[in-house]
């Protein structure tokens, strides 16, 4: 690898990791909203909730990321008559997706929590909103953020897949550049390189959230 080759590669990849994280945080963001509306209705006794619930969660977990994108690229525009440009679909893939593996872990917190922390706020005279609110997300959240960030750092990696649809996140943008100098091997481990020190960051920084949790 030489410096001419690195100062070429390398703002690519970083004008990539700017759209890569653009990604992976708002579907991180929307993926939670959906995770914990679902993760609450897995938890409930609504038959028809759970129902829905259940069929969105078995419907992502059973199908690849990659066949999910390209199924949001080429076919939900033509259903719906719509035009969708290839990062607004990522950021919907990406949310869909993580807000399938996000409902379990919502649920596996709501769960944790002891039934008698709801029993006797609601003998003190707090509604049930008031419950949910103050006595049972603070404690649930704090059990459950450091697997919502171990979802965040399994995003960012997924947004790779991204690349079937033309994304211009950090892989697709190394494509580019070996398409064109055909340098394959120089850009391809410099990619892989690039997502070791990125992702190695942000595990270290999942340490500490865990560690200062705990």
């Amino acid at each position: 690898m030489t410096i001419s080759f690195l100062n070429i590669l390398l703002p690519m990849l970083v004008q990539g990791l700017k759209l890569t994280l653009l990604i992976a945080i708002l579907g991180i963001a929307v993926g939670t909203v959906i995770g914990s509306l679902c993760g609450y209705a897995l938890q409930g006794n609504n038959r028809v909730t759970k129902t829905i619930a259940n069929t969105y969660i078995w419907i992502i977990r059973a199908t690849p990321l990659m066949v999910q994108a390209l199924y949001g690229y080429f076919v939900i525009p033509k259903l719906l008559g719509i035009e969708l440009d290839s990062t607004t679909v990522g950021i919907m893939v990406i949310a869909l997706n993580s807000g399938a593996f996000i409902s379990e872990i919502v649920k596996g917190a709501l769960l944790g929590i002891d039934p008698g922390q709801r029993e006797a706020s609601l003998s003190l005279g707090m509604s049930n909103l008031q419950v949910m609110f103050h006595v049972i997300i603070p404690p649930a959240f704090k059990a459950a953020l450091p697997a919502l960030f171990n979802q965040f750092i399994i995003s960012v990696k997924d947004t790779a897949l991204l690349s079937i649809i033309t994304v211009n996140e950090i892989t697709h943008m190394g494509q580019n550049y070996a398409a064109l100098s055909f340098k394959t091997i120089e850009t391809y481990t410099t990619i892989a390189m690039f997502y070791l020190v990125l992702l190695s960051i942000l595990i270290i920084v999942q340490k500490k959230i865990e560690r200062k949790m705990r």
